[in-house]
């Protein structure tokens, strides 16, 4: 019996029954019907599966979770009127009993100015000077003086702060006397003070602060 070989290359058996065919499927017609399982095209759920689960799309999905960012910011603590007057009534006081007389200065966060007072016989010139002082603390967000503060006067840094105070319209200083007010870690204003030193500057704007966050500690503490 003579064996042939069919078109896909595999031995055909010899025939069974009348006839000589062979009714059964082919060896050939088997591995056709193996090759269309494998090479069956992958459907598109499980291409849009896959994309959905890879690493980008993943990031996107998560970006897309996350809650927008805050338009404004909330929880801030703001210096009032009653509290900038509060400073400056206890910062002529002290001044007061000090013998000294000062221009003081108290100045929102922004540097707005909120109070201010010329104690009698103080120099007309140092109205301006507290108030800049007062600005610079609040703006700068720390107690004004030469820089680097705490360390040796550095003459370039002091020459560049004097130009910024040009261009801002003589705003900015490094004279001592200005000190920010800070409540709940946050710079809520400042108290600028003129007409002394510049330590008696600093004391009796350090003395108005000290008193006003003594009022408010009461203030909370009776609520």
């Amino acid at each position: 019996m003579t064996n042939h070989r069919n078109h896909c290359g595999r031995k055909q058996l010899p025939a069974i029954g009348s006839g000589g065919k062979r009714p059964a499927m082919r060896l050939c017609e088997a591995t056709k019907a193996k090759n269309m399982i494998y090479s069956r095209p992958i459907s598109l759920a499980a291409i849009f599966w896959a994309l959905a689960i890879s690493p980008g799309n993943a990031q996107a999905t998560q970006d897309q979770a996350r809650p927008a960012p805050a338009l404004v910011t909330r929880g801030q603590v703001k210096l009032n009127l009653a509290g900038a007057h509060t400073a400056l009534k206890a910062a002529v006081e002290f001044a007061a009993g000090k013998g000294f007389k000062m221009n003081i200065a108290v100045v929102d966060d922004g540097g707005h100015l909120l109070a201010f007072a010329r104690m009698d016989g103080a120099r007309p010139a140092s109205a301006n000077t507290a108030m800049t002082k007062a600005i610079t603390a609040a703006t700068f967000r720390q107690e004004t003086g030469p820089l680097p503060a705490g360390g040796n006067p550095d003459i370039l840094l002091n020459l560049s702060v004097q130009n910024a105070a040009a261009a801002s319209g003589g705003k900015i200083t490094t004279l001592k006397g200005g000190v920010p007010i800070v409540v709940d870690g946050q710079i809520i204003g400042a108290v600028g003070v003129g007409g002394g030193s510049g330590e008696q500057d600093a004391e009796v704007a350090k003395a108005g602060i000290e008193a006003f966050l003594q009022a408010l500690k009461a203030e909370e503490s009776g609520k």
